[in-house]
């Protein structure tokens, strides 16, 4: 009887610690069990917000040593999550876009302003090929082009011309909210009309005569102006008026009057009165002591032109002059 006593309560003893042993080791498994692991795309969300939150203290800081960071630190961002299309990474681009403009648009402008326009052209090619619709710098090459151009280079000529190409489609798509570097978008559409049309005159007229209306429809700079108009005059003829007679030649030259050839006649005649039109205004608006001289050579080449459409009479002329800037362009 009591060693039956002793084996139960050995037997209950036993139980109890090995209950205890297997209490221990699932305890001590549990300690052990690694958590659930990091998720790749946890860390990586947490890095662009660290990121993105160091970019913003330093762009907001007004201490200047900090705020310089903020390039650096949008350019870092940018290297590692500029493929990204949200919010952040759309401030982020903003950022370094406008940057990079003030940055290389002043190295450009500097360049223009000390008349090195060749070390302006190397800069601005650099600058555009990576930020194609600046237009400040796209403006401030035309303008060196053009003053390399009128001190008799032509190196960069080409370039100058399609630089206020696009400078002037970047105007008309109203999508500006800067003239810079000009004072006012007027302005600008004046002198980057003009300066095409001065350099595109002889190799595309249609084209120049088109642009001298555009920059004679814009600010009173260039609206009077008289060598805007008489540019376009000689554009007019030179361009359309020589095409459509040469078409007119080809087509009715010896034949019977029809209505095609009336029609084409008329669109003539009214090709012609556009260009008399131009060197009126070019006569009128030369009112200052050192135009007479460029008026007395305009006004003889208008008085030719205006009686080749006038059965060699010059009657109505100089009326013609007296009130031509009474009335709109044609």
């Amino acid at each position: 009887m009591e060693k039956s006593s002793q084996l139960v309560v050995i037997g209950v003893t036993a139980v109890l610690l090995l209950f205890s042993l297997t209490a221990r080791v699932s305890a001590q498994s549990g300690e052990s069990r690694p958590r659930n692991p990091t998720m790749a795309s946890q860390t990586t969300d947490e890095l662009k917000d660290r990121l993105f939150a160091q970019f913003t203290d330093y762009k907001r800081s007004l201490n200047p040593e900090e705020h310089r960071l903020a390039y650096p630190a949008a350019k870092d961002y940018l290297r590692k999550f500029g493929g990204d299309d949200d919010s952040n990474a759309r401030e982020v681009r903003k950022f370094v876009t406008e940057y990079e403009r003030i940055v290389f648009s002043g190295d450009v402008f500097a360049a223009y302003n000390a008349k090195n326009y060749a070390k302006a052209f190397e800069l601005g090619r650099t600058h555009l090929k990576a930020d194609a619709d600046d237009f400040f710098v796209l403006a401030t090459l035309t303008e060196a082009g053009y003053e390399n151009a009128f001190s008799g280079n032509a190196t960069l000529n080409e370039e100058t011309i399609a630089y206020a190409r696009r400078a002037i489609k970047l105007l008309d798509a109203g999508k500006l909210t800067k003239a810079d570097p000009f004072k006012s978008m007027d302005i600008a559409r004046g002198f980057l009309n003009s300066t095409l049309g001065w350099f595109i005159k002889d190799q595309a007229p249609v084209e120049a005569a088109a642009a001298f209306l555009k920059a004679a429809q814009s600010d009173a700079l260039y609206r009077n102006d008289p060598a805007i108009y008489h540019r376009m005059g000689v554009a007019i003829i030179k361009g359309e008026f020589t095409q459509l007679s040469a078409e007119y030649n080809e087509k009715y030259g010896a034949k019977q009057g029809s209505a095609e050839q009336r029609a084409m006649l008329e669109r003539i005649m009214r090709t012609a009165e556009r260009a008399i039109d131009a060197y009126s205004r070019a006569v009128a608006l030369s009112t200052k002591p050192e135009q007479q001289e460029a008026r007395t050579k305009i006004l003889a080449q208008l008085t030719g032109l205006y009686k080749n459409f006038h059965n060699n009479s010059d009657a109505g002329l100089d009326e013609l002059i007296a009130t031509v800037l009474s009335k709109p362009l044609p």
